[in-house]
């Protein structure tokens, strides 16, 4: 008989590529995890690991029972959650990520509302940018997360998630009071084609869309700033060190000395929320999902 939790670090190790990572995901130590595996081989009686380097790497007997075990998993988590449909209760963990900007505009009022209608439910979160919420969920070490993309740029969702809109969020320009535009009713991107940026993060999706954006406008975009949070970009604006995008999401209170002006081509974010397909029929997430859409409708 395959004892689950072992399936599940093997899972975890084929998932995350190494023992110190897999200990991670699952909140053990490296020895556990060791220990575990070593169980697993003598249960199934062949090798599933093999060195590599400093490291471990499956062997074709680890992959092939790494495969089964990710469909084991899936399984239980599908009986789990028809379980908890039946009961119909919200109760257990949840653990969920946002983009920065989502968790300061809408973790607050939806998390005081989980805990407040649901005293049963435990509630974990924390901010990860969308690709890594998406990679969370995939993984199963997150139930669900808040993501977005752009008008012009979707984010690609993996086969077996789940998604649900909870609001387009619109995005205007901001730069300093004595900006040659800031008296403009509209301006349009390509007229910033000699100002500094004040961007995201190297690699981040949102960073990259500028980019995109930019240059499909003819504009060879000069990046002076990063800066990961709106808050910290719009201080940067108030310096008068550049211009920025500023979505509507998380961005209040704006900085005194910076000036907000919209596209002429209008400019929003798709911000929704993502889960496991497997476990659609839980009460907590279906909790949870409520809890993010009212917290978006109360932004209105």
């Amino acid at each position: 008989m395959l004892n689950l939790e072992r399936l599940r670090t093997l899972d975890a190790l084929a998932r995350h590529g190494s023992v110190s990572a897999a200990a991670d995901a699952l909140h053990v130590t490296t020895s556990a995890v060791s220990q575990q595996l070593g169980k697993l081989e003598r249960e199934v009686g062949q090798q599933l690991l093999a060195k590599n380097g400093r490291g471990v790497r499956l062997t074709d007997a680890g992959r092939l029972l790494s495969e089964h075990a990710a469909r084991i998993l899936s399984q239980v988590e599908l009986a789990e959650s028809d379980l908890e449909a039946q009961r119909g209760q919200v109760v257990g963990e949840l653990r969920l990520s946002a983009f920065p900007t989502a968790a300061r505009g809408l973790f607050p009022v939806a998390l005081q509302a989980l805990r407040a209608q649901h005293p049963g439910l435990r509630v974990r979160s924390s901010e990860l940018e969308p690709e890594q919420g998406i990679a969370g969920v995939v993984r199963g070490d997150l139930d669900l997360a808040v993501v977005l993309d752009w008008y012009n740029k979707p984010m690609p969702v993996p086969d077996g998630l789940v998604k649900a809109p909870l609001l387009d969020d619109p995005a205007e320009v901001a730069m300093p009071l004595g900006h040659r535009l800031a008296h403009r009713a509209e301006v349009d991107l390509a007229e910033f084609a000699d100002d500094e940026w004040i961007t995201w993060g190297e690699g981040e999706f949102c960073h990259e869309w500028l980019i995109f954006t930019l240059r499909s406008k003819g504009v060879e975009p000069i990046v002076g700033h990063r800066a990961g949070e709106t808050h910290t970009q719009l201080q940067l604006v108030a310096s008068g060190l550049g211009v920025c995008i500023a979505p509507m999401l998380g961005r209040h209170p704006v900085p005194d000395g910076v000036v907000l002006v919209p596209l002429t081509q209008r400019v929003r974010r798709h911000v929704y929320v993502v889960w496991r397909a497997d476990a659609d029929r839980r009460p907590s997430i279906r909790a949870a999902v409520e809890a993010l859409r009212t917290a978006a409708e109360k932004l209105d």
